[in-house]
């Protein structure tokens, strides 16, 4: 199979650094009481759902559909697994690994990033720090409703320092429909 012209790749990566993006909705703010706000991982733990539309020069924007599975390691790290559904484009898996360094401080890596993701947390808002294979550098500001339960999210791509895209969205908490439908089978059936 011959690899795709230039124009076609560097486009290909431009939609893959807009979808890394989508990960990390509402890491937190300070809700007193809330398992999200003590350890903003575990906002991830279970189901969660990710809408954004993105918008790359030259192009059509799109819809990107994020659907995630998290769980928390023994090592308090987090692990989350999302299948991503370009709306018009291509699906795909992404996988996350995300551990805390210090307060406020989270490192990891993820199937589109070469090399470390770096998140930090700035007042009440968390940024993430990437670069994708194809070489883009991802900046996305993630922005916790007071609740802790969705995040407002923007999205900027650089390639040699150029904008070359945006995007702008919200991740929320849902409730995981595989395990509601078990349990309903049960209950129905004793």
């Amino acid at each position: 199979m011959n690899p795709p012209p230039p124009v076609q790749q560097w486009s290909m990566n431009l939609r893959r650094a807009f979808a890394a993006g989508i990960l990390v909705g509402a890491m937190t703010s300070s809700v007193p009481g809330n398992a999200a706000v003590d350890d903003p991982l575990r906002f991830f733990e279970g189901a969660t759902e990710a809408v954004t539309t993105m918008k790359i020069i030259a192009q059509q924007p799109f819809v990107s559909y994020t659907i995630g599975t998290g769980r928390i390691n023994g090592d308090g790290s987090l692990e989350l697994l999302q299948h991503v559904k370009e709306e018009g484009r291509r699906q795909f898996d992404r996988l996350w690994r995300i551990h805390q360094v210090s307060p406020g401080r989270f490192i990891g890596t993820m199937t589109e990033a070469r090399g470390t993701v770096n998140i930090e947390r700035v007042g009440n808002r968390y940024r993430f720090r990437f670069v994708t294979q194809g070489n883009m550098a991802v900046e996305q500001w993630i922005t916790p409703a007071r609740d802790a339960t969705v995040a407002n999210t923007q999205l900027t791509v650089r390639k040699f320092g150029i904008v070359v895209a945006h995007g702008s969205g919200w991740i929320r908490r849902s409730v995981d429909r595989r395990i509601a439908s078990a349990s309903d089978r049960r209950s129905a059936n004793p």
